[in-house]
């Protein structure tokens, strides 16, 4: 029988008293691991804080005008309503935006920590489960300061940061939809082997009804999701043996069928119609020059993602959990393998499971790479066919495949360390004393190069929200004493549209609702 280290105890026994190494390595010093933790705690979480904090100065711009005014002349139906029949037809993203303007600025402020919070205690579930199914007990510690490094390289690290955490219509559209899609994912793990029918199929109605409400929320996402669903179904084929039942297979097939209707009514809707009919004609999407088009703005994408070191944070700081959790519970195996009396050796009967093969294996640890690869790919074919050439700029959408492609990166390393740890433990404290510290530094490295990027958001954030307040009071002034033409000074952010960003004010749709909002007619440059 093999036995498990205590949290903190020392794992690796000294040598015998008459000097033979009894087979197991010498001991880590006993404060490392929790060390290491601690540190990457402090700083991620010092980054993702900031974000949250920034929530405070959170001003309207863009699409916020709009969907402000329209929240509260229209209320949560009547905006979701608008959108099916004069905007995109993303009902879902409609309704959460009701929802989230109707509490006032209120609510934009609190959405960027309501994410974290809800990101941070889905990767922590999701990696107590990996590391559970690796056979080690999870370290809470070091799960939640990975937690919190995979947010803020999905936060910070790429081009659109203040759009990806604090303007709100992107986060509705494209950060929340990962943060639910993760949640979903516990609910199937939780629901689909479970014991009671009733449970079972409760995990089937929510998996149809999410998958519909991200269908009408978030295209880029529901085309991520639901390849990974398609695959991950593929290799759930009791043939293969990964999964011994059809649950799984039938959870993943109608996942696939609720994206399927809610990009259905998306597609259908008028609203969905009224904005094709505003693209100019271009060459069908399967054409071979937009084909190659899409596959330079592919790579286009990808010289952007690869240039950014700071995603090498992923990967180390899965190594540091993986070591820390295998050397947490190393195992004797020495001692466990001289135990055991000898077993006779004996073939399976034709109704006996023997598990999945090499193959599948080997299939289900690569998954991550083809829908990362294709996932981006039809991302970029989205973004060309909805916004042109320069769609592939819209870095905000990346986020779709930029989560997985962090947890792909973070599972590896972790993998990666689970299978150094026992081996670099069982030559000496040194091995592990070593790596640990390198995955540490590696990763402290290279999330500090976030840094410089945060001060120049929270810097731009802060002297806006000063601005806007100044301005804001002024123009309330000036209505109060009847005014209907006020002078309105573009506060610019986040490479956001602001009023007057075209010349032609019946374009202008920025200005018409910023005049909506303060009900009156017409707004000029000051």
């Amino acid at each position: 029988m093999s036995t498990v280290a205590a949290e903190g105890e020392d794992l690796l026994t000294p040598s015998s008293p008459a000097g033979r190494n009894t087979g197991r390595p010498r001991p880590l010093p006993h404060a490392l691991l929790p060390a290491a933790g601690a540190t990457l705690l402090a700083a991620a979480g010092a980054l993702v804080a900031v974000g949250c904090f920034l929530g405070l100065y959170i001003r309207p711009t863009s699409d916020d005008w709009c969907a402000a005014w329209k929240t509260r002349d229209l209320g949560v139906l009547g905006i979701t309503a608008d959108f099916y029949t004069t905007q995109n037809g993303r009902v879902a993203n409609a309704f959460l935006s009701g929802l989230l303007y109707s509490g006032g600025p209120a609510g934009t402020k609190l959405l960027p920590t309501l994410i974290a919070v809800s990101l941070t205690a889905a990767l922590v579930l999701l990696g107590r489960r990996l590391l559970h199914t690796l056979g080690h007990a999870p370290p809470l510690l070091l799960l939640t300061a990975c937690a919190l490094a995979l947010q803020a390289l999905l936060y910070y690290a790429g081009t659109r940061s203040y759009q990806v955490l604090l303007w709100a219509p992107a986060t509705i559209s494209h950060t929340l939809p990962s943060v639910i899609g993760l949640w979903a994912l516990l609910m199937a793990l939780t629901t689909v082997n479970h014991p009671h029918r009733a449970v079972r199929t409760a995990g089937l109605a929510g998996a149809l009804l999410t998958g519909f409400a991200l269908g009408t929320l978030s295209e880029p996402f529901a085309l991520v999701s639901g390849l990974l669903a398609a695959l991950t179904a593929v290799l759930c084929l009791p043939r293969l043996r990964l999964a011994p039942t059809w649950r799984p297979l039938t959870w993943c097939l109608v996942w696939c069928t609720g994206l399927a209707c809610g990009l259905a009514v998306l597609y259908t809707s008028p609203g969905a119609r009224w904005r094709r009919a505003q693209q100019p004609e271009k060459p069908p999407m399967l054409s071979p020059a937009e084909l190659r088009a899409t596959y330079e703005d592919w790579l286009r994408m990808w010289d952007t993602v690869t240039g950014q070191r700071a995603y090498l944070a992923a990967a180390t700081a899965g190594l540091l959990l993986g070591l820390a959790a295998t050397l947490r519970t190393h195992r004797t195996r020495t001692r466990t393998r001289a135990r055991p009396e000898p077993q006779p050796r004996t073939e399976p009967g034709p109704g006996t499971a023997t598990g999945p093969g090499r193959a599948t294996r080997a299939a289900l640890l690569l998954l991550p790479l083809p829908v990362v690869v294709l996932g981006s790919f039809a991302v970029a074919a989205g973004l060309r066919s909805g916004y042109g050439p320069t769609g592939w700029t819209y870095a905000r959408t990346w986020t779709s495949f930029l989560l997985p492609m962090e947890l792909a990166l973070c599972g590896y390393g972790v993998l990666l360390g689970a299978w150094a740890g026992p081996r670099l433990a069982a030559r000496g404290p040194a091995g592990p004393a070593a790596a640990t510290l390198a995955a540490l530094c590696l990763t402290v490295a290279s999330m500090a190069s976030l840094v410089p990027a945060l001060q120049q958001l929270t810097t731009t954030t802060v002297a806006r929200s000063v601005a806007w307040d100044a301005q804001n009071a002024r123009i309330r002034a000036e209505t109060a004493r009847g005014a209907t033409d006020v002078g309105y000074r573009p506060l610019p952010i986040g490479n956001l549209a602001e009023p007057f960003f075209t010349s032609d004010h019946r374009r202008d749709w920025v200005a018409a609702c910023v005049s909506r909002w303060y009900d009156i007619n017409r707004i000029h440059r000051r």
